[in-house]
């Protein structure tokens, strides 16, 4: 990270905790400075070392490492959690449906291996847990309406792979293709689903922690460790993007075209949330939407 966001998040953080301001002991020599305490943290999440690791580099101990890091990570996720951990707005899910619309999968919002990742071996544990349906269902996420093959969508969906549900927000790829329609879509689904997911990759390469074995007992501790990593990510993704000001895609181009009407009017009457509920799991509604982005994507093929 640059040395301006490392400023920035050791200020931050010295300022919330205690714990990271130097002090004097009782023959008035200074302590450990917030510093020491936060390089040996950073340390420690960026290249899954252990803590005695940093006894020659930082000049600290083992258990102040420790402690150091705890309470690092605790602080980052209770200061920048809002900011760096929030729901999509508005504008988020538009840049995500013009990149989906772009790759020939309109009203695509993501993988949902992706956000849901830890529950992969439980495919039913997810669905109980996960906020996002939730919303959906409540009528607090926004509406997501467009059009394929002639057929009309008011609900965006996720791309996913066997286990989940025949859902009408699950686009699933094909076992086993036949055809060249197939075949070119599975390649599709496959080939941007595995680009979403590399997401992940990309974390567990700037924080070897997350890919290691756990070093600590309490879930808690674990919990705040990946939410910090991930903090920590977004902070350095901002920041890189300030400084370049790379950007990709041409968003402003988004309210001169729209081509995604989102809504976020609320709907929290009984009836209209059993039928968005029914809606979410509508088998026909999934399989419809399946053979659409078919054709769709064989169409955009011959155009090209």
């Amino acid at each position: 990270m640059s040395r301006s966001l490392f400023l920035r998040i050791q200020s931050a953080v010295e300022t919330y905790e205690p714990y990271f301001i130097q002090k004097r002991d009782n023959t008035q020599r200074l302590g450990l400075s917030s510093l020491q305490k936060i390089t040996a943290a950073l340390r420690m999440l960026a290249y899954g070392v252990a803590a005695d690791f940093m006894d020659e580099y930082v000049r600290i101990g083992e258990s102040t490492a420790i402690e150091s890091m705890k309470k690092f990570v605790q602080a980052v996720v209770d200061i920048f959690s809002k900011e760096y951990l929030r729901s999509p707005n508005n504008e988020d899910i538009a840049r995500l449906l013009v990149n989906g619309e772009r790759r020939g999968f309109p009203g695509m919002l993501g993988s949902i291996d992706c956000m849901h990742w830890k529950w992969k071996n439980c495919p039913t544990a997810w669905k109980e847990r996960s906020p996002i349906f939730s919303e959906l269902e409540q009528g607090r996420a926004p509406a997501v309406n467009y059009s394929i093959n002639g057929h009309e969508y008011t609900m965006g969906y996720y791309l996913a792979d066997g286990i989940y549900p025949k859902w009408s927000t699950f686009v699933k790829t094909i076992l086993s293709p036949r055809g060249h329609k197939n075949k070119l879509f599975a390649k599709a689904q496959e080939a941007y689903r595995k680009d979403v997911e590399r997401a992940f990759g990309v974390l567990q390469a700037r924080f070897a922690i997350v890919r290691g074995p756990a070093r600590f007992f309490y879930s808690e501790t674990l919990q705040d460790i990946m939410k910090a990593c991930v903090i920590l990510h977004n902070m350095i993704i901002e920041d890189e993007r300030d400084v370049n000001e790379a950007v990709e895609v041409d968003y402003e181009q988004i309210d001169d075209n729209p081509t995604i009407q989102l809504s976020r009017e609320n709907t929290n009457e009984f009836t209209e949330f059993i039928e968005t509920h029914q809606c979410i799991r509508d088998h026909k509604i999934h399989s419809q939407l399946q053979l659409d982005l078919i054709e769709h994507l064989w169409q955009l093929e011959g155009e090209l």
